[in-house]
């Protein structure tokens, strides 16, 4: 599975932005501003905390948690999406910017910061389940690396 991909392409089609934005009120735009600035957002939290050894440990169980997740329809997967598991994930991520950074990404995306905080408590799950995809695919055991490469990958596109 190619998660760039995946996730680009998907979280660019219609229907998915529609189902998002309905979800939070919003309109298909904004939600689609919102995923183009926190996707990246989220890779670049989940690697810094993937360098420290306590933080990697975390993440790699997360992961393996996650490795089935059916992400490959993200339609049937956020109809399903635990939004509480996400709330969890993104203390997880963010940590004690939690707060400032769904600020940010709301500005960025022209939404209030509930609006956003509530988008990303079904894109965080999603990020997840296809990284923990990724990571059973691949067999990839180093997490600096898998997500390293899916950054790369989102900057080449």
């Amino acid at each position: 599975m190619d998660i760039v991909n995946l996730l680009t392409k998907q979280l660019n089609d219609p229907k998915v932005l529609e189902q998002l934005g309905k979800s939070v009120g919003v309109d298909p735009k904004q939600t689609q501003q919102l995923a183009q600035v926190a996707l990246p957002a989220l890779m670049g939290a989940l690697q810094k905390n993937a360098a420290s050894p306590e933080g990697a440990k975390s993440l790699d169980k997360a992961l393996e948690k996650h490795k089935d997740d059916p992400v490959d329809d993200i339609l049937g997967f956020l109809k399903n999406v635990d939004t509480q598991d996400g709330a969890k994930m993104l203390q997880h991520i963010f940590g004690g910017k939690k707060d400032a950074v769904q600020s940010d990404l709301a500005e960025k995306a022209g939404l209030q910061s509930n609006q956003a905080s509530d988008l990303l408590t079904q894109l965080a799950p999603l990020v997840l389940g296809a990284l923990g995809n990724q990571k059973k695919e691949s067999g990839q055991s180093d997490l600096t690396n898998l997500i390293g490469g899916v950054i790369g990958s989102f900057f080449k596109k």
